[in-house]
């Protein structure tokens, strides 16, 4: 392992303890704000969806359709729930899949960066963004994971090469792009798909391509996550349910599972993803303010 992953695995270590500490210093506040108990609905959300997030599948657009159908979670407060929620787990994989699987380092660590220094950006502007626009911007980033999964199903996503890095003009564009999805990581819009797409454009093996989604995703989540907490911007109780189930469903998948036929989940995903989409950009088009003189 080169000094790089050496590097990583000491800096997601101390990342994640720096989480838990903002994480225990603000709960107690966001605890008596809400109620204490939690949910055994909640650890099952957490068990499942970040089970298969281990497999490749993502688990933002599975869990934001589990909040919409059982309404877990108001819809402003769903993407610090999720980025909160899925950090602890997240940080599982990642540490697993950089040890375990070898990649270029300076794609590696280029594309990490860039995601963490987009999350902050992210959660800026989130805070100032309406209810409204939060349930629009998520509602169009299921219909795109729907699309996803239907097109990984269909055989029409890129198949990938060989190569283990990028150089040059190609990793300069995925670097810009990690950036981006950064930033929408704070939205609720996941990360691996649309990385996984890129880096498979550009030649990369998609084994190669997860160290550097679980990296990108992980530190924009601890940073991100951190913001959401100070801000009390998610839910406490949902957030911490889905961190008790996740790390074990995370461990199963990594550990327990070699390979597992998903393309029939992906199926129902998208079905119900889709179905998501359209409750929230429903509600969202259900506020629209009436304009003057219109019927309401």
């Amino acid at each position: 392992m080169l000094r790089v992953e050496y590097f990583l695995l000491v800096t997601i270590g101390l990342t994640a303890l720096w989480f838990c500490w903002i994480w225990y210093k603000h709960a107690a506040a966001a605890a008596a704000a809400e109620d204490r108990k939690l949910r055994p609905g909640d650890a099952a959300t957490g068990l499942v969806t970040l089970f298969f997030d281990t497999l490749g599948i993502g688990s933002f657009a599975t869990t934001i359709t589990i909040f919409r159908l059982f309404k877990r979670v108001p819809d402003d407060r769903i993407p610090g729930t999720l980025n909160v929620g899925n950090a602890l787990p997240c940080a599982a994989q990642a540490f697993i899949f950089i040890a375990a699987v070898p990649v270029d380092s300076f794609t590696l660590l280029g594309m990490i960066v860039a995601a963490t220094i987009g999350s902050v950006f992210g959660v800026r502007i989130l805070q100032r963004l309406p209810r409204r626009t939060i349930q629009i911007v998520i509602g169009v980033a299921l219909l795109i994971a729907g699309g996803l999964f239907v097109a990984k199903n269909l055989g029409v996503m890129p198949p990938g090469g060989e190569a283990l890095g990028l150089s040059g003009p190609k990793l300069v564009l995925a670097i810009c792009v990690s950036l981006l999805l950064g930033g929408l990581m704070m939205l609720g819009i996941g990360y691996y798909a649309p990385c996984l797409i890129l880096l498979s454009l550009l030649g990369m093996s998609p084994l190669a391509a997860f160290p550097i989604m679980m990296g990108a995703n992980l530190f924009p989540m601890l940073v991100g996550g951190a913001s959401f907490i100070k801000s009390n911007q998610y839910d406490f109780r949902t957030a911490l349910g889905i961190t008790l189930g996740g790390l074990p469903g995370v461990l199963a998948a990594a550990f327990l599972v070699k390979s597992l036929p998903v393309d029939g989940l992906r199926w129902l995903v998208a079905i119900v993803v889709f179905y998501a989409a359209w409750s929230l950009l429903f509600s969202a088009n259900s506020r629209r303010p009436v304009a003057q003189g219109q019927s309401a």
